[in-house]
This record gives C-alpha cells, sequence and structure tokens, in this order.
C-alpha cells in the first residue's frame, strides 16, 4: 500500500510541480502588486504630509516678520499704486487686477494698493485657511479664492487680463521656469508688468564660498526640496528670462536681502526686478 502510494505521489510530480510553480508565480504576482500599491500609496502620503507641512511652516515663520525685509518689499511693491488698469472700468474705480502666483498665505496682502483686485494662485491646497484667515484683516482688497493650480498650467487666468503678476521667493520652486514665464506674458495686458523678487544662488563665490558650496550641497543632496516644498537654492531665473524674450524691457538687479542671522543666510542672496509686455 505504502509502495502504491510512493509511486503515484512520484508519478504525479510533474503535475505537483507545475501547480507549485504556478502558485509561485501567482503569489510573487501578488507581493508585486501590494508592494506596488504600498510603494504608491507612501509617495501619495509623503507628497501630502510635506505639502501640509511647508504650508504649516510658512504660516508660522511669517508670524516671526522680519521688518528690514517687509521694508524692502514695502519699497519695491510701492509703484503699484501708481499705475492704471488696461480695464476702462476698473480705471473709473481708481483699481488694479493683480495676480499673485505663489500666494501662500497671502503675506503680501499689506504691500498692494487699497481697492485692488487680487487673483490668488497656488499649488498648495493646505494654505487655504492660512490665506483666508489672513484676507480676512484686509477687507480693502478685493481677493478671489486660491486657485489651486501650478503657475506653469494656471489656465483658469484669463489671456491680457491682469494689470501686474507679483511673485515673491517662488521661481525656486518651480518646475519648468520657461513655462511659468510663458504664462506670465500670456495673462499680463499689453504694458503690463511682472514684479519678481527671488533668492537666487550665490554669484561671489570669492567673498562667499561657504555659503555658494552649502547652496550646492543642500541641493544637490535634496535635504532642502525635501524641507521647503521642492525649493532650490542654486536657482537664477534671470538666464531663462533673458533667453525668452517677449518683454519691451526687463530692470533687474541683484542684491543681499536684509535677512536675519543664522540658516536665513543661506537666502541672503537674492534678485528683483520688473518686467514689462
Amino acid at each position: 500500500m505504502e509502495r502504491f502510494e510512493l509511486a503515484n505521489i512520484i508519478a504525479r510530480m510533474p503535475e505537483i510541480s507545475r501547480h507549485l510553480a504556478l502558485e509561485d508565480a501567482q503569489t510573487k504576482k501578488r507581493l508585486t502588486y501590494l508592494a506596488a500599491g504600498v510603494g504608491v500609496c507612501l509617495v501619495a502620503y509623503k507628497l501630502h504630509l510635506r505639502k501640509r507641512w511647508f504650508a504649516w511652516l510658512f504660516n508660522a515663520g511669517t508670524g516671526a516678520r522680519f521688518e528690514k525685509y517687509d521694508n524692502m518689499k514695502r519699497e519695491f511693491f510701492k509703484p503699484l499704486s501708481d499705475m492704471a488698469s488696461h480695464d476702462p472700468e476698473l480705471r473709473e474705480e481708481n483699481s488694479i487686477k493683480i495676480l499673485e502666483v505663489g500666494v501662500g498665505s497671502g503675506t503680501n496682502f499689506e504691500f498692494f494698493p487699497d481697492g485692488c483686485h487680487l487673483v490668488a494662485v497656488d499649488p498648495n491646497p493646505f494654505f487655504g485657511k492660512y490665506y483666508d484667515q489672513n484676507r480676512s484683516k484686509f477687507p480693502n482688497i478685493k481677493s478671489t479664492e486660491i486657485i489651486v493650480a501650478k503657475g506653469e498650467n494656471m489656465d483658469e487666468v484669463k489671456n491680457d487680463s491682469v494689470d501686474a503678476v507679483v511673485m515673491t521667493l517662488v521661481l525656486c520652486s518651480v518646475s519648468d521656469v520657461h513655462q511659468i514665464i510663458r504664462q506670465v506674458r500670456r495673462v499680463l495686458a499689453p504694458g503690463g508688468k511682472f514684479y519678481f523678487i527671488e533668492h537666487v544662488k550665490e554669484w561671489d563665490s570669492k567673498n562667499h564660498w561657504l555659503r555658494r558650496r552649502l547652496q550646492q550641497f543642500l541641493t544637490f543632496t535634496g535635504f532642502w526640496p525635501l524641507v521647503f516644498d521642492g525649493c532650490r537654492l542654486d536657482s537664477d531665473p534671470m538666464p531663462v528670462m533673458r533667453a525668452l524674450g517677449g518683454f519691451s524691457e526687463v530692470k533687474h538687479e541683484y542684491f543681499y536681502a536684509p535677512v536675519p542671522g543664522g540658516v536665513a543666510k543661506l537666502v541672503e542672496s537674492h534678485l528683483r526686478g520688473v518686467a514689462t509686455k
């Protein structure tokens, strides 16, 4: 009897092997799908968490405003008050329409002229509640809800529809500088102006070699972009703006911004400018 069962098992070995191989392949397939699903969930969670973290961090940081930096921005944006709108109705109101790309929590409200119309764009949906809290303090500015979109894809903003575009500390983190500049040109009315303030890579590698090296290292390793939602310390948008053209005039300057000490010294090297369509 035992010999019969043994012989039967031996005879069925090929069939059993095929069955086990099939089960093994199916198990591997299931495990692969499971691993892929877990990976997708982890990436989604990481991106979600990073954006939520950055919105909280940015808003918390604006609570510790630095007066000298704010004064620099206030002086820079002062000419907005003297602009005349391309829209006859807004001209009668003595108002203009401003588009701020990367509006964040609305830290630039205080620098905009009374009565202006503000269109807000930001890719991070978690800024919403901070933005709403901040804009409630400025009822004199007619602001929209945030359009959640990247500046490279702000298709909801119509062609030739705004008098000024404002960006502050935004171009360091966009994925396609060429495309966002094209979008700025598209939405600006003829004669409209693009105001930008950006931190950029250190240009004086002789006197500030350590800052230049740290900017490169922290960007290359991915540490700074991870903590600050894609921000790169070694960026500079001016070469792209020069190459693209499309503006009748571009005035810009590199300068050292009045930032507090410590980690902020890494972003002391700045660029500001105004480009006219």
